[in-house]
């Protein structure tokens, strides 16, 4: 019988890793930064076309802001936070789901621990 489970992909901190999400980070950090900027204008050009509905106008747009802004302080955060990483360190990339092979006899908590990949640098380094 095949069960479907979900398998924790984690990558190893290594020095081409660690730059590739840096720039990765500050990729993400500078498209939010336009938007910012990008609402703001749009929000002065709303301003000075319309006078009806400016309260709720001005108020969605700075809820977006705001959105925006707390994402920066996050991909900060992380950035931060990656720099205090030693090599070798494993991180939770994302999960996927995989087919697993279930047949008499398995011991059933095996099968329920679940199971890692691990990448080094793209490239499958174990399964765990």
């Amino acid at each position: 019988m095949k069960i479907l489970q979900s398998v924790v992909v984690k990558q190893v901190l290594t020095e081409n890793s660690k730059s590739v999400l840096l720039k990765k980070y500050q990729n993400q950090k500078q498209q939010l930064q336009k938007e910012c900027d990008q609402l703001r204008f749009e929000l002065k050009r709303q301003e000075k076309t319309n006078t009806f509905q400016t309260v709720n106008l001005k108020k969605q747009f700075e809820k977006e802001l705001q959105g925006r802004k707390e994402k920066i302080k996050l991909i900060d955060f992380q950035m931060e936070q990656l720099h205090i990483l030693p090599l070798g360190s494993e991180l939770k990339e994302k999960e996927v789901t995989a087919i697993i092979d279930v047949e008499v006899g398995d011991r059933w908590e095996d099968i329920q621990n679940g199971r890692t990949i691990i990448i080094r640098d793209g490239i499958v380094d174990d399964i765990r």
